[in-house]
């Protein structure tokens, strides 16, 4: 791997942290990159499907999920981890990852994790070939393409120090802290950077020092490379190897921090876990001398580090391996922006004309489009253009519910409000309100029931006995006239049309088995109306490869029952017009169709 990112880099946030996201979608409004560079965010506690973020102006909406499995099936092109869990559960969750396969590089930003848990973690990445940055790391960036989290500081800060685009310099410190220093040294001694690492603090990290230079070495946006080590450990003495078997031919500046720990009279750890010599070899002072050996250039103390980085970038420059470079344009991100409270992913009213899902009303409105009233259906209820089969089987549901006579709850009330002078709308959502568990709710609940005894491979015995156990009445099982010798037409119909157009029928096929078993004890326990369509509906979804999560989602929402309620909606309007149409008067029950049982009330 030359490059370690590109402008198409995307990753998968494990923790909400808000702030970090947020920089790092500034960083690309910034740079102007066409997508973000954060896909996904793992937030096991929350309830939510999305969080908002800023995205310059805008606001966009980042999924959220539950776990790493989850969003690495939604996300499959985000080879990238980055992992805040605390110390307690980084281990655990980069090992997951690593299993999971997919990542080309996870960043661990805990700090502590235990060094026998930290070791095995390393050894199992190298071993899939994946690039570990830290622990206790802040991170990498690759100027003008990707940067993670909360490296390079703020915006202005980042601009300052020349990350907003590339350089010639690749980067590679153990500081965070000092990481950040370095840049800005760097863009006001030479060019910038190409790329830069910081491997983090952490005795034992995923990737060193030569594996990060290594990978500059073969990047030929990187012209010379810059390192910064410590105190403690041995890996600048892997970089001295390779520089003197060729391994490594661009020029490298380098320093180790920690040259005061010669003042001590006992070993001192500065800072990092890391950053404690237990040996001569490991001392700040013997590696400068030692890479100074073999020709890395060395300063005599890090006050000096900018002279040399002047001093190599102009010589590279005067050579012409290193060639001027054009600043980009950039993006301002605003200092005030105002979060939306509202979000609309189905229709956008802005501009010259209504959208409908990306459709122009234009392109849907007239007969010669092609488009019928279930496309439209399809595309602003379900974001999706069906087939035509689905199409017209979600017509057939309309036009089967629209109406059932005058004499059933929802007509009745239409009807009685409207001869009480009230209007239209009035009138609908009197009839509207008596839909429910009792009347057009049985859809939504015949696919859940149905839908979990067929996931659940129940005999239609057991379901039975599940739904009895349950204490509920078999939703979509029953019909006060209808029975085997006087079968519903309506039923019959839909039967028909999926027989005729559906790819397959599984889950209607399971409830005739269960309709030959409540037959059995009672003629009229028949599969009905309500039943037959919302047992179709979820045939139709898995036929057009909906999983069974997605569509769990339809029926708890209760997008089955929205089918009964437009299609019975022009049953109620109809009702409501005949009754306007007659000038019927104000409705009073006949008294005699009461029972009055009226005793005289008790005197407390």
């Amino acid at each position: 791997m030359a490059q370690l990112y590109t402008r198409d880099t995307q990753a998968i946030f494990w923790n909400n942290n808000a702030s970090a996201i947020q920089r790092m979608l500034d960083y690309d409004y910034t740079i102007k990159r066409t997508k973000p560079s954060v896909a996904a965010i793992v937030a096991p506690t929350s309830g939510s499907k999305f969080e908002k973020f800023f995205y310059g102006p805008d606001e966009i909406m980042i999924p959220l999920y539950r776990n790493t499995a989850e969003a690495k099936v939604a996300q499959p092109q985000a080879d990238v981890l980055l992992n805040f869990a605390s110390f307690r559960t980084a281990y655990d969750v980069t090992m997951e990852a690593l299993e999971l396969g997919g990542f080309s590089s996870i960043m661990v930003t805990a700090e502590g994790i235990p060094e026998r848990l930290a070791r095995k973690m390393n050894a199992t990445a190298r071993a899939k070939n994946v690039i570990v940055i830290g622990p206790a790391t802040v991170g990498a960036i690759a100027p003008g393409a990707f940067k993670i989290a909360n490296i390079g500081g703020t915006i202005e800060n980042i601009v300052q120090s020349k990350l907003h685009r590339a350089g010639s310099c690749g980067l590679v410190t153990r500081s965070g802290g000092l990481f950040n220093e370095l840049s800005n040294i760097i863009a006001i001694n030479a060019d910038g950077i190409a790329e830069g690492v910081a491997i983090g603090g952490d005795r034992f990290v995923g990737s060193v020092f030569i594996d990060n230079l290594l990978r500059m070495e073969a990047n030929p946006e990187v012209k010379y490379m810059l390192l910064l080590g410590e105190v403690g450990g041995t890996e600048e003495y892997k970089v001295i190897e390779a520089v003197k078997n060729g391994q490594i031919k661009k020029p490298i500046i380098a320093w180790c921090i920690g040259t005061i720990a010669k003042y001590y009279d006992s070993g001192v750890q500065f800072g990092h876990a890391g950053a404690s010599a237990n040996g001569d070899m490991e001392t700040a002072e013997a590696k400068n001398k030692a890479m100074k050996e073999v020709g890395i250039r060395v300063p005599a103390s890090f006050n000096d580090l900018p002279e040399i980085i002047s001093a190599v970038y102009h010589e590279l420059h005067a050579k012409g391996i290193i060639k001027d470079i054009a600043e980009p344009d950039m993006n301002l991100c605003p200092k005030v922006r105002r979060s939306k409270q509202f979000i609309c992913t189905i229709s956008d009213d802005r501009g010259d004309e209504a959208h409908y899902c990306g459709y122009p009303i234009s392109s849907v409105a007239t007969p010669d489009t092609g488009f019928t009233i279930g496309d439209v259906m399809s595309i602003l209820w379900f974001k999706k253009r069906y087939p035509r089969w689905a199409v017209d089987f979600l017509e057939t549901v309309l036009k089967t519910v629209a109406d059932h006579g005058p004499a059933v709850s929802g007509a009745h009330n239409a009807k009685v409000t409207a001869r009480a002078g009230k209007d239209v709308i009035s009138s609908l959502i009197s009839g509207l309100l008596t839909i429910g568990p009792r009347f057009g709710g049985a859809i939504d609940d015949a696919a859940k029931y149905f839908k979990y005894a067929n996931d659940n491979s129940m005999t239609p015995n057991d379901f039975l006995n599940h739904m009895k156990k349950e204490g509920i009445p078999i939703p979509g099982i029953g019909h006060r006239i209808k029975s085997l010798k006087n079968p519903d037409l309506r039923v019959e119909g839909l039967k028909k049309f999926a027989a005729a157009n559906f790819p397959s029928t599984p889950l209607l096929d399971y409830a005739l088995t269960v309709e030959q078993l409540t037959t059995s004890k009672k003629e009229n326990l028949i599969l009905n109306v309500d039943g037959t369509i919302g047992i179709l509906m979820v045939d139709m979804w898995r036929a057009l490869g909906y999983t069974d999560e997605e569509i769990d989602v339809f029926i708890n929402a209760g997008a089955l029952n929205a089918f009964f309620i437009l299609g019975r909606s022009i049953g109620f309007i109809g009702h409501i017009l005949d009754e306007k149409r007659l000038g019927m008067p104000m409705y009073r029950h006949p008294m005699d169709d009461i029972l009055y049982d009226v005793k005289k009330a008790e005197n407390l």
